[in-house]
């Protein structure tokens, strides 16, 4: 293992039940690579922020809305994607709601949601149907998903946003409480792997990541978290498509 210290860090809007699995795909990259990898796990967007802009984080899994602005701005590049695992998210009510389908959401109606801008940026996108915008609604924006789920079991939010994966994989007693009004099926955008430019061992760590699903040890690090079929890569010209998508969701 090499004696220079390596950053990874990991969007904070995975799923809790993944938190070990991220620890597991960690060490058994620094074992495949020989690189010493410290894993960050920010708490929030704002801490990642704030670890982006100290500028010691060669890789980053990051969200699609954050990877424009990494890509961009901040000299990474998108290395691969997980496989089969497009960010879809969900908005729910509670069932206790008289609000039980989209066009029932009120002006003003307070949101509950984590702070996930490319989950926020496509609930806007299925409300214009209903012809809400961002600036008709109120906005509550908590530490996790799950919190944002509290709020709107106990009507202290009219709705929540979520990304769909987490959603999914709240308990049976959560999701009871809750209704979906409407779930968004776009496909095409996902969370990225991106290295920054200058990182030294891109070679190697792109091909331990690629590997990954050839072996029962790199399958059940990828289970874990929920990548059953493990990464594929991501040419320029896939990233640059992504990017494009998020910004014609922009406009």
């Amino acid at each position: 293992m090499t004696d220079t210290t390596y950053h990874m860090l990991i969007a904070p809007d995975f799923s809790p039940e993944r938190f070990s699995g991220w620890h597991m795909f960690n060490t058994l990259l620094q074992k495949r690579t020989g690189l010493h990898l410290h894993l960050n796990m920010p708490a929030s967007h704002k801490e990642q922020e704030r670890l982006v802009d100290e500028g010691t984080i060669q890789v980053i899994y990051a969200n699609p809305f954050d990877a424009a602005d990494l890509i961009r701005k901040h000299g990474y590049r998108a290395i691969a994607k997980p496989i089969g695992k497009a960010d879809e998210m969900v908005i729910a009510t509670a069932a206790s709601s008289a609000l039980n389908h989209l066009e029932d959401l009120p002006n003003g109606a307070l949101i509950a949601m984590a702070d996930n801008r490319d989950v926020k940026l496509i609930g806007l996108r299925l409300l214009e149907a209903v012809d809400l915008t961002e600036d008709d609604l109120q906005w509550e924006i908590t530490e996790t998903y799950q919190a944002a789920a509290r709020k709107v079991i106990k009507g202290e939010a009219q709705a929540g946003f979520f990304l769909s994966e987490i959603y999914h994989g709240l308990s049976r007693l959560t999701k009871m409480q809750m209704q979906v009004l409407i779930e968004s099926d776009i496909a095409d955008i996902s969370h990225v792997l991106l290295i920054k430019d200058d990182f030294a061992e891109a070679n190697s760590f792109t091909d331990a990541v690629l590997s990954f699903g050839q072996d029962e040890d790199g399958k059940a690090a990828l289970a874990e978290l929920g990548f059953e079929s493990g990464f594929e890569a991501m040419s320029e010209e896939d990233a640059e498509f992504m990017l494009d998508l998020m910004e014609t969701l922009l406009d």
